[in-house]
């Protein structure tokens, strides 16, 4: 019973275009969520809760049933604007942001550091209180952490973080809403982390225990995340009543794995280093032989631009790889981002199960 009106109940919202007011019924007791993150920052999924991330991810699937499957038009953010600034070329970064944003309305300026003084010729402060008088938000890839850090210090607007040397926390909303859609459920999954001990390694460390996952890494030696990183992930294990294990064995950290993850070698930057880390992770790439070792229902994602060393075409094309879902949830993750910090908006669809 209480189904059927929960779902009546949203049906008629959505003839109506209610927004904002659209209540959900748990345990027959009406409730209206409680996160609220209006006016945040997203630097890294760290400062976040388990709940608060569930909600971007909720709000995620709210939107792409309701704008792909519906064919609704939500212009949640008409009159907003968006500064983007790109210090690092992207595909998937550029493009799901520009056409998520301007799908819901609103107007994305792309900034480049050819376009802009970022820290060169202007500081960032001053940088951050000018793009704070003229857009509502600010989404920055950038090389270095410390600089989102002085742009949400000095803006008085939401800032972003498109990636850093640190953290990639819109790549990980977006592995996390693939998983969800193709499991059905968060919580008891274990993620295999095969590679480099880098910004993507370090979000999942910031956020898998506070959904119930599990997390198995491998990195070569010298290449293994942030030791400061690693010591909050274990507080939020230990919290979270989850596992998590640090090894240089690219088989121990596949072994009953559900999802096993890698990514590039080789980063922006690190061109230099090519050589080297070739060599260092030699062993590394994921293939059918990693696959065997895996649980019966794995799955692989990698965040892209891919290279052959790192994944090969077997499992790359397999029908296991959910690379191209996961691409095109970085669109419906992004465009949640953004209505979750410039709106009250609150998802008509009902709550996924995590």
């Amino acid at each position: 019973m209480l189904s059927n009106l929960r779902i009546l109940l949203n049906n008629a919202a959505l003839r109506k275009g209610h927004t904002s007011v659209v209540r959900h019924f748990w345990c027959g007791k009406p409730v209206q969520s409680q996160v609220q993150l209006k006016g945040r920052d997203l630097l890294t999924l760290k400062n976040f809760t388990g709940e608060e991330i569930q909600y971007m991810l909720w709000l995620s699937a709210d939107l792409k049933f309701r704008i792909k499957q519906k064919g609704e038009y939500l212009p949640l953010l008409q009159g907003k604007s968006l500064g983007m600034i790109f210090e690092k070329r992207s595909t998937r970064t550029r493009l799901s942001t520009e056409t998520g944003f301007a799908l819901l309305g609103g107007h994305p300026s792309f900034l480049t550091t050819q376009d802009i003084h970022l820290g060169v010729n202007e500081s960032l402060t001053d940088t951050a209180r000018v793009l704070s008088s003229m857009t509502d938000a600010v989404l920055a890839r950038v090389y270095k952490q410390s600089d989102l850090d002085t742009l949400a210090k000095e803006a008085s607007i939401p800032i972003v973080n498109g990636l850093s040397d640190l953290y990639h926390p819109i790549q990980i909303l977006a592995d996390y809403l693939t998983l969800q859609e193709h499991y059905g459920s968060l919580k008891g999954l274990t993620l295999s982390w095969i590679g480099d001990g880098n910004n993507i390694l370090h979000s999942i460390m910031m956020s898998a225990a506070k959904f119930g996952m599990h997390l198995q890494a491998a990195t070569p030696k010298g290449y293994e995340p942030d030791p400061n990183i690693v010591k909050l992930a274990e507080q939020y294990a230990k919290e979270n009543g989850t596992k998590l294990s640090m090894t240089n064995d690219p088989l121990e950290a596949a072994r009953g794995g559900n999802v096993l993850i890698t990514d590039t070698w080789i980063s922006m930057g690190q061109e230099d280093e090519k050589k080297k880390r070739l060599q260092a992770f030699q062993g590394y790439q994921v293939t059918m032989k990693t696959a065997k070792v895996a649980a019966s229902d794995w799955t692989f994602l990698h965040c892209l631009p891919r290279k052959p060393e790192e994944v090969d075409d077997e499992v790359f094309y397999s029908p296991r790889s959910l690379v191209f879902p996961e691409a095109e949830n970085r669109k419906w993750t992004i465009m949640a981002v953004m209505v979750s910090l410039l709106t009250d908006y609150s998802p008509v669809l009902q709550k996924p199960k995590f």
